[in-house]
């Protein structure tokens, strides 16, 4: 049987066996994962992401004890603050990473550019297979790859590599998953990180956690958030949280870049992405990329647009954008918000956020730009997004209550309790 992932010696593109399904590329994007910020003021950015916008610290890591012996010296000669926060919105055991901006600098994140803020973006793909694959097409089409393995904590199977900007990518799967009792792994059961690509098949988590309570290990005996200190007294959908809100989706990442065709070459051709449209925002192109059915996952605008936007010239992610259950939790999070003292940046374009129709910037202590919203656009099977004159109109006040378009609320499902 002739072997589907050979190359066809009739120059028809490469295609390779995706579960049965033969595809350009070895793997396929099924969600935006995770990020981390690299950021000066790291205290600050921890309150206002946990005690503000509602993430929990799932776990917490120290670079000097994480490095290996002989490395530790160069680590404290450069990083100022070794701790990194993993917090989370969800199951997931880490949707956003914190760390003092200098641990980036010793990790190299801002080794081709120095607004390069973001320690990592990730895509998460449908297996373990497919992350091994990707090392070998990845490094035949010259991509830097900096490591592949497993990481702890997290658990997830990973290639790290780099997008033509130098920002730090991850395909990734397995990702750890935190039940009701809000324990991630112990670190007893990190034994099973990797720093190398694993021989397939590997084990089961179930068998990893039968494994270790064979050996004496307490698999409850994880780190475990306190949040004894919020007040739960808002009403959301008929429960109570510390907050009128609820973030239910990460995504989508909207970056600045000086070579927009480059970058789209890459995303597109090497990725799989799908350029769903683009904008004009003042005379600069604005591409807006997806993955799947949503109308874009990631947006990639001209670099000159950061000024005239009056955007934190230090980092070169315009945005992050943080999607909430609904209408009203949009409304009432821009009011929590607005309460407790933070920058909204309503005078930025709507043309930055197409496909979304209502949205609102807030900017994070250390001048991060956070986007929540709480409806994006989702593409049919033909690839052709709403048009224009059959959107929403979002000129003017924001109303009480909205008329559905025929895609509200059908993007979004939150697994399991709000809080």
């Amino acid at each position: 049987m002739p072997d589907p992932n050979a190359a066809d010696p009739s120059g028809r593109p490469e295609l390779y066996d995706v579960g049965g399904v033969l595809l350009p590329r070895p793997f396929k994007i099924r969600r935006f994962g995770h990020f981390g910020y690299n950021t000066d003021r790291l205290d600050e950015s921890l309150r206002f992401f946990t005690d503000v916008l509602g993430f929990r610290v799932t776990d917490e890591a120290d670079l000097f004890e994480s490095v290996p012996p002989e490395v530790r010296a160069k680590a404290e000669a450069v990083v100022t603050d070794p701790r990194m926060y993993f917090t989370s919105h969800g199951s997931d055991h880490h949707a956003l990473l914190l760390a003092h901006r200098t641990f980036g600098t010793f990790n190299r994140n801002d080794r081709y550019a120095p607004d390069n803020t973001l320690s990592q973006i990730t895509w998460q793909v449908g297996g373990l297979r497919e992350v091994a694959d990707a090392v070998g097409y990845l490094r035949e089409r010259g991509v830097r790859i900096g490591r592949v393995g497993r990481d702890m904590p997290g658990s997830n199977w990973h290639v790290y590599f780099l997008d033509p900007d130098g920002n730090t990518l991850e395909l990734y799967y397995g990702m750890e998953q935190i039940g009701w009792g809000r324990n991630s792994k112990p670190r007893a059961m990190h034994d099973r990180a990797f720093d190398r690509a694993p021989e397939l098949p590997q084990m089961s988590e179930a068998a990893e956690v039968r494994e270790a309570r064979a050996r004496g290990v307490d698999v409850d005996s994880g780190w475990r958030p306190d949040e004894a200190h919020l007040d739960e007294r808002h009403d959301v959908e008929g429960v109570l949280l510390p907050r009128p809100f609820k973030v239910t989706k990460l995504g989508p990442v909207s970056m600045f870049t000086a070579d927009l065709d480059g970058m789209l070459a890459f995303y597109t051709d090497v990725m799989g992405f799908a350029v769903t449209e683009t904008a004009d925002v003042d005379g600069h192109r604005v591409a807006f990329l997806r993955h799947g059915a949503e109308h874009h996952s990631l947006v990639l605008a001209d670099k000159a647009l950061r000024e005239r936007l009056r955007l934190s010239p230090h980092t070169s992610n315009l945005s992050m954008g943080m999607e909430v259950g609904t209408y009203r939790q949009l409304r009432d999070a821009v009011e929590f918000l607005t309460e407790r003292g933070f920058e909204r940046r309503d005078d930025l374009p709507a043309d930055l956020h197409r496909g979304i129709d209502l949205a609102a910037y807030f900017t994070a202590p250390d001048g991060h730009l956070v986007q929540l919203y709480y409806y994006m656009e989702t593409v049919g099977w033909d690839g052709r997004p709403r048009p224009r004159e059959q959107r929403r109109d979002v000129s003017g006040a924001w109303p009480e209550t909205l008329e559905p378009l025929s895609d509200t609320y059908t993007d979004q499902t939150f697994m399991g309790p709000l809080g």
